[in-house]
C-alpha cells in the first residue's frame, strides 16, 4: 500500500482509526474456545463487525507467538484473510524487530513477503545498519518506535544527550537514513504534549498513535497537535474496542466502542476542512 492510498482510505472512512488484535484467550468470549482455531475466529468476527469503520488494523505478534505454532498460524491466517477481503485496509505488524543488517532483512521478508503486511513496528536502538534493510522494500513501512506511551518511556527516550532528547535524536537522525520516505513513528497518546516538538521535526510522516482508550490517552490533544495536511496520524485502540464486552454482545459492543472514536473522528476531520 501506498501512502497514497492511505490517505485515500482516511479520507472515504472519515476515520484514522487503527484497531489493535491483541487475542487474549482468557478474555475472549467462551464460545470462541470451542472452535478449532479460536484466534482467527475472534479476529474474524472483529474485522466483520469494524472494517467500515478503521482504516488499519495492528495485530500485537506477541499475542500469537505466546501459543506457538498454532497462534503463528493464526497470525497467518488472519493477515490473509484481511488481504483477500479488504486489500485496500492498512496492516500493520506490532513486532517491534531490530537487528544488525542481514537478520533485519530476513526479518522484513518474514513480515513483508511471507506474511505480507504492509507495516512493521521497529525499534531504533542499533541504528541506521539495523533499521534501513526495513526501509528497503518497496510500498511498505517501517515504524520507528520514537516516544512510546508506557511508563519506563522516560527512562531513556527522554534523557539529554548532548542537550537533545533522546527520542529527538532518533527522530532527526532517521531523516537522512536511505528511503526514509517509508518511514513512520510510533508516539504514545499518553505523550501528547510533546507532539508540537515532533512535529517540528518529522512535518509530514504519519504517526502510529497507541495509548487512546485503555491507556488514557485524550483523542482531541492528540490531533490538536498532532495533524497534518495528509492527517497524517492513526490512533490505535485495543482493548477498549476488542474487550468492549465478553458476553454473547460483543459484536454489537465492539461496533459501538469503535463507532464512537469514528465518529469523533469524523468530526475532528470536518472541522480542520478535510
Amino acid at each position: 500500500m501506498t501512502k497514497e492510498q492511505l490517505i485515500e482510505q482516511i479520507k472515504l472512512k472519515r476515520s484514522f482509526l487503527c484497531i489493535g488484535l491483541d487475542v487474549d484467550l482468557e478474555k475472549v468470549p467462551n464460545r470462541f474456545l470451542e472452535l478449532e482455531d479460536p484466534i482467527f475466529e475472534f479476529n474474524k468476527a472483529i474485522i466483520e463487525a469494524t472494517h467500515d469503520l478503521a482504516v488499519a488494523y495492528k495485530p500485537n505478534t506477541a499475542f500469537y507467538e505466546a501459543y506457538g505454532i498454532h497462534g503463528w498460524n493464526s497470525l497467518k491466517k488472519t493477515i490473509d484473510y484481511l488481504n483477500e477481503n479488504y486489500p485496500k485496509v492498512f496492516t500493520i505488524a506490532d513486532a517491534k524487530r531490530g537487528d544488525i543488517g542481514n537478520t533485519s532483512t530476513r526479518y522484513a521478508k518474514s513480515f513483508f513477503e511471507d506474511l505480507g503486511f504492509d507495516s512493521l513496528t521497529v525499534a531504533p536502538y542499533m541504528g541506521k545498519d539495523s533499521v534501513e534493510p526495513f526501509l528497503a522494500f518497496k510500498d511498505k513501512f517501517t515504524i520507528l518506535l520514537a516516544l512510546t506511551s508506557n511508563p519506563g518511556a522516560y527512562d531513556f527516550q527522554t534523557l539529554k544527550v548532548q542537550n537533545e532528547e533522546l527520542y529527538k535524536r532518533v527522530l532527526q537522525t532517521s531523516k537522512g537514513w536511505q528511503n526514509s520516505e517509508n518511514l513512520m513513528y510510533v508516539v504514545g497518546a499518553t505523550k501528547a504534549e510533546f507532539l508540537t516538538e515532533i512535529r517540528s521535526i518529522v512535518k509530514d510522516s504519519f504517526l502510529l498513535i497507541p495509548g487512546v482508550g485503555a491507556q488514557g490517552g485524550d483523542l482531541q490533544s492528540v490531533c490538536k497537535y498532532g495533524l497534518t495536511e495528509d492527517v497524517g496520524l492513526l490512533v490505535n485502540s485495543s482493548r477498549g474496542i476488542i474487550y468492549a464486552s465478553k458476553g454473547e454482545d460483543f459484536i454489537v459492543a465492539a461496533r459501538k466502542e469503535a463507532e464512537k472514536i469514528q465518529l469523533e473522528m469524523a468530526v475532528i476531520l470536518s472541522e480542520h476542512n478535510f
